[in-house]
């Protein structure tokens, strides 16, 4: 594992406690616990299926995400900790005016956003839409396991295409934004494993973006935001393409590289 996988004690130690079904606590309590030879040949599979670069997070099935445990599967993308900046812009820009708020997920994949918004706003209606019927059957299934399937309005769709006159207050996405010239620089397993329509988005990464941004001025109410995950490589042309929208900002992430747009519909 060490020559292809990163971390590989953490990984190592992940992998047995999903064979094990227990905690990193019970972990270190009990270093002389011998596996039986099911668990050991379970260990080793499960070993050589990381090995092979498959994420452990397919492996065991599960992703935290705002405190959240989410159900992961390689129909969706697996949440990362980045993505939190989106929920944490979305709270700033909220801040007491969430209560009977509209919001829409765009690209919901594992249900991450729609579902951290649902926890952190318990009186907005949220909407989640995802072209991949795989990925919203992950997304419900998260939804039923938090006790939110209620909250949320789940469409099939292509961004927001059949939202027409829905007018929210918010849109919010995790949209691809990687360029395929950028493909080498991705890594290994994120090319292999991951879908790859959640990850790429044309030449330059801008693709999915440039359909987006048009679409939300159709759905918002005025003086609504618009807010979604980006790269530093994009970050330029993102601001290009918000040139008509007011208070456009840029958040960086704790690597301090530009991680989340927000812009807000002229209310006139």
């Amino acid at each position: 594992m060490e020559a292809h996988v990163g971390s590989p004690r953490m990984n190592a130690e992940l992998l047995l406690m999903f064979t094990l079904g227990c905690d990193r606590a019970y972990l270190y309590a009990h270093p002389e616990r011998d596996l039986c030879v099911e668990e050991e040949y379970r260990y080793r599979e499960v070993l050589a299926q990381r090995a092979k670069g498959l994420p452990a997070q397919y492996i065991t099935g599960h992703q935290e995400f705002w405190g959240l445990d989410l159900i992961v599967s390689p129909a969706v993308l697996i949440p990362r900790p980045e993505t939190e900046h989106v929920i944490e812009t979305a709270l700033r820009i909220s801040g007491s005016r969430a209560v009977g708020e509209r919001i829409v997920d765009v690209g919901t994949g594992s249900g991450c956003i729609a579902l951290a918004l649902a926890r952190e706003f318990p009186e907005a209606e949220i909407h989640a839409t995802d072209i991949s019927p795989a990925a919203l059957e992950v997304a419900r299934a998260n939804a039923a396991r938090l006790q939110l399937e209620t909250r949320i309005e789940f469409r099939e769709t292509d961004l927001l295409t059949g939202f027409q006159n829905a007018y929210f207050d918010m849109v919010i996405s995790n949209p691809p934004y990687v360029g395929e010239s950028e493909e080498d620089q991705v890594q290994l397993e994120v090319r292999k494993f991951e879908p790859r329509g959640a990850v790429f988005a044309g030449p330059s990464g801008l693709k999915v973006i440039e359909r987006l941004i048009p679409q939300a001025t159709q759905v918002l109410k005025p003086g609504g935001w618009l807010i979604f995950e980006i790269s530093g490589t994009i970050a330029a042309g993102v601001q290009e393409l918000l040139k008509e929208w007011d208070n456009v900002e840029i958040t960086n992430d704790l690597q301090e590289i530009s991680r989340v747009a927000a812009a807000q519909k002229p209310k006139s």
